[in-house]
């Protein structure tokens, strides 16, 4: 199966979704570790649940890249881990990236050529973005303030959509993922 030439910029660009998203998973999980053995439990269990939905945004770029007649393959880069608190303003700095630039750029772009799949996967991605970009703003204020006592230092719950990553940190926020209206009830509990 070959890539149709209208097609070719949309998989281009799932391509990259495809990579940083792959990227983000394999670095939150090694920045979770970090933040375990910093004592930050809560962060940890941030990183997680983030590295979790990142993992279902790379499942579901790849789903519409291979529908499109592409093949998803990507380079992982080794992980620059530094302490929780620099590794929190890292994943911020790269969620900020993908709200503020990169998915509103691929969305136009999918937009453009009316590709709903593509549409739909980078739509669920940056409303899932939003969402960590809100937590790791949070958890920084929090480490900065040495707050321990505080979510940023207990091990704690997050809820995560399988079908769009949208992630929360309050059980049964809604009957329905507010992004992709899936069933509360099939959330993954990532601690």
């Amino acid at each position: 199966m070959s890539i149709a030439v209208e097609n070719s910029k949309t998989v281009e660009n799932l391509l990259a979704a495809f990579e940083g998203e792959s990227n983000a998973h394999a670095k939150y999980t090694a920045f979770a570790a970090k933040a375990d053995a910093e004592g930050w439990r809560g962060a940890a269990s941030l990183f997680r649940a983030a590295a979790r939905a990142e993992q279902i945004h790379a499942a579901n770029h790849a789903r519409v890249i291979k529908q499109l007649g592409g093949e998803a393959k990507c380079e992982i880069h080794a992980a620059e881990v530094k302490n929780t608190l620099d590794n929190l303003k890292t994943a911020l700095a790269g969620e900020q990236y993908e709200i503020d630039t990169m998915y509103p750029g691929f969305l136009a772009e999918a937009t453009e050529r009316k590709n709903n799949a593509a549409i739909r996967t980078f739509h669920g991605a940056l409303e899932a973005e939003k969402t960590h970009a809100r937590l790791y703003g949070e958890a920084i204020a929090l480490v900065e303030a040495r707050k321990k006592n505080a979510w940023v230092g207990e091990a704690r719950a997050f809820y995560v959509c399988p079908v769009c990553g949208y992630t929360s940190e309050t059980p049964e926020e809604h009957e329905r993922c507010p992004v992709c209206n899936c069933p509360w009830d099939r959330f993954e509990t990532i601690k």
